[in-house]
């Protein structure tokens, strides 16, 4: 589940594995290694991969099915939604 999240999460935004590592601070390597279900990534690349894709941990872990928006800076008007 999190390796399909990784690799749907970075294509949608067309990033690139060695994009992403770079973002990181790893390597290409250890992005494949985590879309192939091979290894997991720690905790503390799992809050960076969150951070980076403006998702919650829940939601790369399969706990939450709704994507998050980051919505830090944005005014209150913006970021209120009202049911039609």
């Amino acid at each position: 589940m999190l390796n399909q999240k990784i690799r749907e999460l970075r294509q949608a935004r067309n990033m690139s594995q060695v994009e992403l590592a770079k973002r990181l601070g790893v390597t290409k390597q250890s992005v494949s290694n985590w879309e192939n279900d091979n290894i997991q990534p720690s905790i503390e690349m799992l809050a960076k991969l969150a951070r980076i894709f403006s998702v919650s941990t829940d939601y790369l872990l399969g706990m939450d099915r709704g994507e998050c928006i980051d919505v830090e800076g944005l005014p209150k008007d913006v970021v209120a939604m009202e049911d039609e």
